[in-house]
């Protein structure tokens, strides 16, 4: 999302290389770039210029600190100033008043209100085991309370029935009265969503407000909209006491604006993050890793987050145990490694949070999960006695695998190639050999 951001920014600090110090003169030609670069993201203008000015005043004059380049000092400016741009730390869901707490979800129709219900019940059950209700205040939409039904029952929540005859305050206070009489922790209500900023929309979600006197009031907006996101976001809070904002399609091809105005512009904080369809993508929004991100540093802390989340610890042990012995690793290993990564989102994903991610482009990215998805095809296709003992694999069965999984025989040939060398590696690292491991890494899959 923030690739273009990122690669400005990359070239910045290169022209910075092999000069002193940050005086007048590089501040200001590295700045112009820096401001460019913000407005090609489209980050709002008064963000923009705050910003600018901000990190001009940090970092004017800044004598280089003993082994920092100029390049090095001046992303240690921006990073800081991005990360007190959006916010400083984390900010977390408020659960502190009399059961059952109450979430308001705000936000224009299509941001993705009702999927993030039912992501946001995934964040809350994994916090502590509460007791959670969702309902659909949207009678307009067709199929909306449906929809929120069946996300319900994704979430493994409970759902409290309504229908588009029912006003959408009678509603709410049915809903709340049915979590107090059967002591619910949370009480999540979805809204309706406009096209666009009415006042009719106002006035309702003002109403129920009043009555539901929610603890939470996030305001759900679309990454994607850029400019639009930030304008909506500032019409929200200018009429209800918004508590925070969940921004989705974060993994979407948007320029990363919306991520760094939101806050400065509405004064409140980017709870959460969606990043992705399935229940599973969000996030808990942390500043200063999103900082490390759009530099291009990464943000190993949420990959190591995600990993403890989704990925089979015992099954991962078991892996583990196989790596130090270098004995037993078979192509069910190898694939079963596969679907970890994509329990963690992917390649993509994956990418997007390690050093440097930057340097990998889009199509090479494409290129490696096309590849993926191959492999895992060639694999179905064996019987479990070939994937447990691939040297049985003679001319006749892989004409078959090939067959059956759509490629050709040199396809077929390469992946057990690269198995071969694989476990090579396994041996290498069993006895000690992890930096002649590592050097035979290079080019075993794409982007590597």
């Amino acid at each position: 999302m923030f690739e273009n951001l990122s690669d400005r920014l990359s070239k910045v600090v290169k022209n910075l290389r092999g000069q002193g110090r940050l005086t007048e003169a590089n501040i200001q030609d590295t700045l112009r770039e820096v401001r460019v670069a913000l407005l090609e993201a489209d980050v709002a203008l008064p963000v923009v210029r705050d910003f600018i000015a901000r990190v001009k005043e940090k970092a004017m004059g800044q004598e280089v600190l003993q082994s920092l380049t100029p390049g090095q000092q001046l992303i240690g400016v921006v990073h800081k100033e991005l990360t007190a741009l959006m916010g400083e730390q984390a900010a977390p869901l408020d659960f502190a008043t009399q059961p059952p707490a109450v979430f308001l979800m705000a936000g224009l129709q299509g941001a993705g209100k009702t999927t993030s219900t039912g992501k946001l019940c995934r964040i809350i059950r994994e916090a502590g085991k509460k007791k959670i209700l969702v309902v659909s205040c949207d009678v307009y939409r067709p199929a909306a309370i449906e929809q929120l039904k069946t996300v319900a029952g994704q979430a493994g929540v409970d759902f409290f029935p309504s229908s588009s005859e029912q006003k959408p305050a009678a509603i709410a206070v049915a809903a709340l009265d049915h979590a107090r009489k059967h002591l619910y922790d949370v009480l999540i209500v979805d809204t309706a969503g406009r096209l666009h900023v009415d006042a009719a929309m106002m006035d309702e979600i003002k109403d129920l407000h009043t009555l539901l006197q929610p603890i939470e009031t996030l305001f759900v907006v679309d990454a994607m909209q850029g400019q639009d996101a930030v304008n909506t976001a500032k019409a929200f809070n200018d009429v209800l006491p918004l508590t925070g904002v969940i921004l989705t399609k974060l993994d979407g091809d948007a320029r990363g604006g919306a991520a760094l105005s939101v806050r400065h512009i509405t004064g409140k904080p980017i709870k959460l993050v969606g990043v992705g369809e399935k229940l599973t993508g969000i996030e808990v929004f942390h500043p200063e890793r999103m900082a490390s991100r759009v530099l291009g540093m990464g943000d190993v802390l949420s990959l190591i987050e995600e990993a403890q989340r989704s990925v089979d610890h015992a099954e991962a042990m078991k892996t583990v145990q196989k790596l130090k012995s270098g004995k037993g690793f078979d192509l069910e290993d190898f694939k079963a490694q596969m679907q970890q990564m994509k329990k963690l989102g992917g390649l993509s994903s994956l990418v997007d949070k390690l050093p440097g991610a930057g340097k990998i482009g889009a199509g090479e990215l494409a290129q490696g999960e096309k590849q993926m998805q191959r492999i895992e095809g060639i694999i179905n296709s064996m019987t479990p006695e070939e994937r447990r003992r691939p040297e049985i694999l003679k001319a006749s069965r892989k004409r078959r695998i090939a067959a059956g999984a759509g490629v050709q025989v040199q396809d077929v040939n390469r992946l057990l190639n690269q198995f071969e060398q694989a476990q090579k590696m396994m041996k290498s690292m069993g006895k000690g050999g992890l930096a002649k491991m590592m050097r035979g890494m290079k080019g075993m899959m794409p982007g590597m």
